[in-house]
């Protein structure tokens, strides 16, 4: 989370807003696509054992676990 704050925020969050951004904690070097597992795989080819952190762009979590809820009606 520092590094995307201190060096890549300023870089993508306008044109990537919602897109996934996947960081290698070693390098610094990152990938962005609408589609998180792109993004993953992509970053995982270039270096296959770094540590890797993944995060949504411009939101505090990547997802959601469970259904939005939705009104019923009787």
């Amino acid at each position: 989370q520092a590094i995307y704050e201190s060096q890549i925020r300023p870089r993508v969050e306008r044109d990537h807003f919602g897109e996934y951004l996947v960081i290698d904690i070693d390098t610094g070097e990152y990938e962005v696509d609408a589609d998180h597992l792109a993004a993953s795989n992509r970053a995982a080819a270039k270096h296959p054992d770094a540590p890797l952190f993944a995060m949504r762009i411009g939101y505090r979590a990547g997802g959601r676990i469970g259904a939005r809820p939705r009104a019923v009606r009787t």
